[in-house]
Parts: C-alpha cells; structure tokens; sequence
C-alpha cells in the first residue's frame, strides 16, 4: 500500500483537538481501508436482519484502556499490526464507540454485559444491577453453564461480573468467571511467603507452585465461580487449567497475564466449545505504573494475542464460519497535558478517554469497511444476544444494524 500522508492524532483538552482527533482517526482508518480496496460508509451492510442466530457463537474480545493515539492512529498503527492489517481487511470497524458510563473497569465492563450503564462499586463488591447477556442467553434458551464464559486478567474483576443481582435472574443463569492472572500471582506470594524465591526463577518449579495453588482449593479466594462455584472446581474444568498452565510454563516465551488468559481461553474453546466467550486482556492497564514503554507493550500483546484467537475460531471445525467476533477497549485513557497525568488514568471526562472503536469479524459481517456513525457500548449486549437467538432483551442500548443476525 503506498504510503499516505496523513496528519499527526492530537491529544489535548481542548473541544477543538478532541475533534481534530477523532478526524485524524477517520482520516487513518479511511486510509487503511481505501489501501486495501474497501469501503468507508456510515452504514456499511446496510442493516439487514436475517433469521435468529440459532447455533451461532459469539466472541468477545476486550482490551483495558487505550488511546486511539496508540491505536488507530498515524502512529499508532504500528502498535496493532494484526488489528490494522490482515484482520481489518475482513472486519467492520466502527470508528466511534463510546463510553457514556462510569469509566472504570468494573462499571465500564458491567455496562458492556447488561447493555444498561452500571453505576455500582468500582472493585465489584457488588453485582451488576441489571441482567446480564449470560443470564439473558441462558435464561430464555435454556443454556448450560459451561456454554459460557468470562476469562480475564483483570484485578478489578470479580467473579460477580458474571451474573446480576436481579432476583429473577442471578448466578444460576451467570457465566463461568475465571481469573488466570489471580492464579499467577497467588502462587508466586505463596512462594515468597514460603521462602522458595528459587521457584520464581525455574519453569518448571513455577508450574509446581501454580498446581499447589490449584490443589489448595481456595477458589473463592482467587475470584472463580466455575461450575460447581465456591471452594468447589469441576474436575473438567481443572483439567483444563491444568493443560494451560503446562502450555504457558513449558512455551519458552514471555509469561505476562494476557498470554494466560489466552491460554486459559484456548483451552475452554478446545474443551467445552462455548457459544459465548468473553476474553478479557488488561496488561495494558501497566500504564497506571507510569511505564509508557510497558502500556505500548501491552497494546502489543493485546494485537498479537487477538489475532491468535481469530486464528483458532477459523482452525476449529466448531467456531469456524458460525462465529462473530466483537474486539473493543472498554474505554480510551486521559489526554495528554491533562491534570490526570495522561495515559496513567482513564477518569477525564473528554473524547480521548470516552470514544473509543470496536472491530467486528466473522458471520454477523455482511461486507468489511468503516461505520463512522457513533454507537454506544450498551448496544453491544442487545446485538449479541441477537446473533445468539434471544428475544428481545430490556436494556438501554439497541441493536447495531450493521451486524446482521
């Protein structure tokens, strides 16, 4: 593709650069698509809706918080080679996602689930107030447990981000809610507590300390509610977690919490084949350290680890040609020159930090280009419970026409 001449994202406080930069975004993405001979139109597909989505599976891919300046931007492209290349070449992406609610990541997340801005604890001690597109799913079609699920590396997380407090509906209708990351680092405490600091130097031992902690049983502690829920973990399912610690350990290659999670992820795709999976990726929520390289970092892992989940839904003969994949941030991050110290924090109030993009491959993707009308993160719970047979749901967010179901 020849080399476009586009101008610098700016980032600033100021009304005028807040629309420079969703422009210059506009700018970019249109540039990238135009390179590979797709269309730019704010109703790509046209919003046609076909039959319900019976048999359908829904992906859900989740980054923490990133920019478009490191993203979809003239710089920032080369952060997310997979997302701006191959996979846009086959995606819709929506240029303007935004984030009306409480951005922080409890809320933000709970939002995407319920369809409904959710304005409960920050750190989820409590449920979301509204139902969730799991307990929707499995409520209305009569779904088992374990054809749903919610893997994150996310600290903020709880394992109450899997269903409401709802009393019709609640966690007997949630998701599985698993937090491989927890794991990691509760294995690695218990080994300094233990005074093995050695093990944290030999893969090998790492795994051992990671089985100790599976055998100690306190899954109530690490956040899970998986199956059997509490203190309780289906035999199936550590089988599972088992077989992807051995694969993150004995991989040779970088262990951050995201390629657990991915790990984690491909192994409940292989085993139980689920209709609905969330993934969860937050090592890009590095940045709250102040490390500007590890952020960009994360953002790295984040492509690369979306891109290998695409490639495992197009390899298994269970995911492959019924599947709609949704990748989005759950918001952007401060501006810099903010008095939030930019990237660190996602609190402002601004365009930097609430409008965000979400990329759609797969099923529900009738022909790949650009949507530049503004959607809403709530009306991604509506458009999957959509592709996945449900009837209609009581949210605040309304279908996406452009994903078709």
């Amino acid at each position: 593709m020849p080399e476009q001449r586009l101008s610098p994202t700016v980032c600033g406080n100021s009304k005028r650069n807040e629309v420079l930069s969703r422009r210059d975004f506009l700018n970019a993405a249109t540039a990238l698509l135009v390179g590979m001979g797709l269309p730019s139109t704010g109703e790509a597909g046209g919003g046609k809706h076909g039959s319900a989505g019976s048999g359908q599976r829904v992906v859900l891919v989740i980054f923490g918080g990133v920019r478009r300046a490191e993203t979809f931007s003239p710089e920032g492209i080369e952060n997310i080679p997979y997302l701006s290349g191959e996979m846009l070449r086959r995606a819709l992406l929506f240029a303007d996602v935004r984030n009306e609610g409480v951005t922080a990541h409890f809320n933000a997340i709970s939002s995407i689930f319920t369809g409904t801005w959710q304005r409960v604890d920050d750190w989820g001690k409590y449920a979301p107030q509204s139902p969730t597109v799991f307990e929707f799913f499995r409520k209305q079609l009569q779904v088992a447990q374990s054809e749903t699920w919610v893997i994150a590396s996310n600290k903020a997380l709880t394992s109450l981000i899997g269903a409401s407090s709802v009393s019709e509906y609640g966690p007997s209708y949630g998701a599985n809610v698993v937090f491989p990351k927890q794991l990691m680092v509760a294995a690695v405490i218990n080994a300094l507590r233990a005074g093995r600091t050695a093990s944290l130097a030999d893969r090998t031992r790492i795994e051992t300390e990671l089985q100790a902690m599976l055998e100690a049983g306190n899954y109530e502690g690490l956040g899970w509610n998986v199956f059997e829920g509490g203190n309780h973990l289906n035999p199936s399912v550590r089988s599972m977690i088992e077989d992807a610690i051995s694969s993150f350990v004995r991989s040779g290659g970088p262990t951050s919490g995201d390629e657990l999670t991915y790990l984690v992820s491909k192994e409940v795709m292989r085993k139980f084949s689920p209709r609905l999976l969330v993934v969860i990726f937050s090592d890009v929520e590095v940045a709250h350290f102040g490390s500007y390289a590890l952020h960009v970092a994360g953002i790295r892992t984040g492509d690369r680890l979306a891109h290998q989940l695409w490639q495992d839904i197009e390899t298994d003969p269970e995911y492959e040609g019924k599947t709609t994949m949704f990748i989005l941030p759950e918001f952007g991050r401060d501006p810099d020159g903010s008095i939030t110290n930019g990237f660190f924090n996602h609190r402002s109030d601004t365009e930097s930090t609430r409008s965000t993009w979400m990329m759609t491959l797969g099923s529900a993707v009738e022909k790949p280009g650009l949507v530049e009308r503004p959607i809403r993160h709530v009306d991604l719970c509506s458009t999957v419970a959509g592709l996945l047979g449900c009837r209609r749901i009581e949210a605040q967010g309304a279908p996406i026409t452009e994903v078709h179901f």
